[in-house]
Parts: structure tokens; sequence; C-alpha cells
């Protein structure tokens, strides 16, 4: 474990004790919580304002379920007779949070040999960290987060698990705003950064996709002359970022014979080059098998000799985080052999990502509705359509909006609609108002009859699956996590026996994870 006294908390944040607080309590830094529920004796409560709590207000719970130390924005009376709780009292716990990460950090740096791995992209960075750890695990002690853990509060609470015998801390970094993966770089010193894709998720808070693109490029910038950027050379704004690396750089592709551009691409990548100069990881004869599984032919920087990865992931569009996660474990010294083994036996590991069940009344279900971006949406329509094999299963679209668009959503929306009807989805349902213009340009790209429909809420498209669903359908369920379909996939997932009577409300114990 790695501890913490409340004077070295005061001294590292800026911060001061209360009256009465001993200096010299102690925290073990993997029992910091910021949720009054998951308070364990001898944690230390981070008490932050949240959008829809205070945090300060559950001081009494938390120190009741067993909390000896609180990280707080202000001093809070623990009783009537002037005696307050203790604490370390901040200007701000969440960037408090972020100044003690880093002396984890720092800690497990001076006790072992750490590598810590970056991941972002505006799509792909939960599955490829899933994957990452999967390859990693059995090398050294792995530390990832935990669902989809990636912002200013979700990335302390990950470093925060670790220890000192800890030997990979893989962290996902998210951002909706410029500065945010700086900032998060600055505080775990990523030693190798992978960025997946730029699409148009968040464009809304960002301003632009050019935005967004410099915003994923911090982490690029954040690595140290030693380290190494994993790029996704397929993505042309991801390729770009290679001049803003001050490390060597390694691309990964499934283009078979991928096009350089000199002008994104600088002259040195590093030492384990191919014959054009360039580091690449590639992957080659790219192919779905029946089941919808990607396989290919996969070639490791400065190897002639191709492996062949076999994967039991749903979607083509897997391959980009299959080859990021081979490319960062091979970064940190993996052997190409163990990395293509564990590939090849890892399923997803997170929930709602392409999560397939199949039920006993011949029915399956793809429940993909944690995220969604049109890029996304796209590639999930696509797997859906290869998945019906040309009309031999009838296939259901079940789609929802597509939050934080900004200007563009109306046509956004609108586009993802129409490519449901030239990729002849069987069905599509549109759920909710924000997402009513998928159904508009369904019908207005002309080609379909009745086969689009607009339903008000997740309770009417139930209604209508359960009414209409038979033996054979395929039904993808795709929409932001806000817009909440994932808990109507767990719904329709059910045999048709074993529905429960009410299930509107999130399974017992679901708690959405930093966005």
């Amino acid at each position: 474990m790695i501890e913490i006294t409340a004077a070295t908390i005061a001294e590292l944040t800026g911060g001061t004790l209360t009256a009465g607080t001993d200096p010299a309590t102690l925290v073990d830094v993997a029992r910091i919580a910021t949720d009054s529920r998951e308070v364990v004796s001898g944690s230390m409560y981070v008490a932050k304002s949240g959008e829809h709590a205070d945090g300060h207000d559950f001081m009494a719970a938390a120190f009741g379920a067993g909390a000896v130390l609180a990280l707080a924005e202000r001093v809070v009376p623990a009783d009537d007779a002037g005696t307050v709780f203790p604490a370390v009292v901040v200007a701000d716990a969440v960037l408090a949070m972020g100044t003690l990460a880093s002396e984890v950090v720092r800690r497990i740096r001076a006790h072992s040999p750490l590598s810590v791995i970056g991941i972002t992209g505006s799509a792909g960075k939960t599955t490829t960290k899933d994957l990452l750890a999967g390859i990693l695990s059995p090398l050294g002690e792995t530390v990832a987060p935990v669902g989809s853990y990636n912002g200013e509060v979700g990335v302390p609470l990950t470093v925060f698990r670790a220890v000192e015998s800890t030997r990979y801390l893989i962290i996902e970094m998210g951002a909706t705003k410029r500065g945010q993966i700086a900032y998060l770089g600055a505080m775990v010193r990523p030693d190798v950064g992978v960025v997946l894709c730029v699409g148009s998720a968040h464009a809304g808070e960002f301003g632009s996709i050019e935005n967004i693109a410099a915003a994923k490029g911090e982490l690029v910038e954040a690595l140290p002359p030693h380290g190494r950027a994993l790029l996704n050379y397929d993505d042309a704004r991801v390729r770009a970022m290679a001049v803003r690396s001050g490390a060597p750089v390694t691309f990964f592709s499934s283009a078979d014979a991928p096009v350089l551009d000199t002008e994104d691409v600088p002259a040195t990548t590093g030492a384990s080059t191919s014959a054009d100069g360039q580091a690449f990881l590639q992957a080659r004869n790219v192919q779905t098998n029946a089941d919808g599984q990607p396989e290919f032919d996969l070639l490791f920087p400065g190897s002639t000799e191709a492996l062949t990865v076999r994967s039991k992931l749903l979607g083509l569009h897997h391959v980009a985080n299959l080859l990021a996660a081979a490319s960062a474990a091979h970064a940190v010294g993996a052997a190409p052999e163990h990395i293509v083994a564990s590939l090849n036996e890892q399923r997803a590991a997170s929930r709602y990502r392409m999560e397939r069940t199949d039920r006993a009344d011949g029915v399956s279900i793809i429940n993909d509705a944690y995220n969604a971006n049109p890029e996304s949406m796209r590639a999930a329509l696509r797997t859906l359509a290869e998945l019906g094999g040309s009309g031999a299963r009838r296939t259901w679209a079940v789609l929802g909006e597509m939050l934080e668009l900004g200007e563009e959503s109306v046509l956004e929306h609108d586009a993802v609609g129409r490519v449901a009807v030239r990729l002849n989805i069987s069905r599509l349902l549109v759920v909710g108002a924000g997402a009513r213009a998928m159904h508009v340009g369904a019908v207005m790209e002309g080609s379909w009859g009745n086969e689009s429909m607009f339903l008000p809420d997740a309770d009417a498209a139930y209604e209508l699956l359960v009414a209409e669903l038979a033996p054979g359908d395929i039904v993808l369920l795709k929409s932001s996590n806000g817009a909440g379909l994932r808990f109507l996939g767990d719904r329709i997932a059910l045999s048709p026996g074993n529905r429960p009577t009410n299930t509107t409300n999130a399974p017992s114990g679901e708690r959405t994870a930093q966005p």
C-alpha cells in the first residue's frame, strides 16, 4: 500500500488542517473515495461539489462509514458543539486529487520500473485499455481504469489503486475541452501515448473537429523524449500528430500498403522501422468471419513474419483497437507471440460495447449503447448489416440520440438514418425526440416504406420489440450513454418467459462512470 499522512497531504495540496485533525493520520490512497457509499474503514473521503450534489452534505455519512480524514473545500461542523470533521481544506478538491495522484506516480517510479500508458481518442478507448490490460496482466502487476474512468476525477481514482509493485499503469484520457488531456498528462507523466481516432464526439463543446484533434494531440506532446507515441496512421488527423511528438513514433495501420504523407510524418520515428524508414505495426488481409469477428495477419515493426489474429470481439471497427493494444504492449516489451495469443482469447470486458446476447428463442441482441457518435454509429450499422447476411436474418437498428454534437446535431442524425437505409437494415426504430432526425432522414432517403418508426421513449420501443421480434432476428441498440438505451438492451436480452414486469430503471447497483 501507499500511505500519506494528513500533514503531507496538506503540504502537497497547499491545504490546511481543520482544528483537532491529527497531522499524523495515515491515509491509504487505495481507500480514497469520492462517493460516501464507497467509504470503508480507514478511507479519506473527497468532498467535492458536483452537478447534482455537494459532497460536503455527505460528510457525516462518510465518517459514519469509517472515514478517518476528508479532503474538502470548506470546514464542515460535526455536531452542534462546534466540533468539525477532520479534514484537509483546499481551494479545489478535484485539483488536489490530481496533485496526490502525481505524488503517487512519483513514489512508484522511485521504487520500481513503472510504465505508464496513456490512451485517448474519440472512440475505442475503453476497449483498447481492456485489451491492453489483458495482455499485460500476466507479465506484471497491472492497473487499468474501472469502466470508463477517464477524466479529472476518474484518472486519479485509477492511479490511487496502484501500489509500489505496480509494473504497468494504463490511463484512459477523455476530454471535453482543450487543456484537459495536457493536465492529465502532466499528472501521470506517460511513457507511451496511444491516439486512436479523432471523431465528432463532443464537437458541440469543442467548437470544431480541429479543436478535438488539437486536444487529443496533447497526449503526444506530454511524452518524454525516451517515450513513444503510437498513432493510428489510417486517421489523417491522428497521423498529423507525429510532428507534435518529441518522442519516437510508431504507426499502426490496417491498410495493406499505407501511403506515407511526408508533410505529416517526420523523417525519423525510431529505430524499429519498415523498409520505407517508418515504424509500422500493420494488419493485412483484414476480414470478418461469419460471426462478424475480425481476423487479420499482424506484422510487428521490424519483423517480416506475420502472426494471425482471430479476435472474439464483434465488428470490423475493432481492428484499430486491437492494433492499438498490440502496439502499446509491444512498446513496453511484450513478445509478439504473447500479444497475439492474448488478443485471440479476449472477449469484450466492459459492458455495453458490442455486447452480444443470444436468447434461447433465437433472437440475438447487440448492446452497444454506452457511447455513440456518427463514426461509431456507422461502424455498428455496418456490423449489423454484415451479420444479417444479405437478408438471411432480419436486422433491427434501435437507435437513440448522439449527444454533444453541437450545431451539426440534426444533420448528423439525419445522415445516420440515411446510412441505415443504404445498408438495407430491415427495421429502424428511432427512440427519443433528440434522435428524431434519424427517422426523418431514413424516410427522406426514399427507398423504404414503413420500415422506419419513431418512438417517444424506451418503454414504447420495448413494447414494440416484445410484440414483433421473431426467432432469427438480430437487434442492435446504439445511443449515447445519457439516452439510456443500454438498459432497454438489458430488458430485451431476457428470453420472453423470463422478462421482468417492470425494469424501467437501471439494474441494481448500476452507476454511471466518469464520462
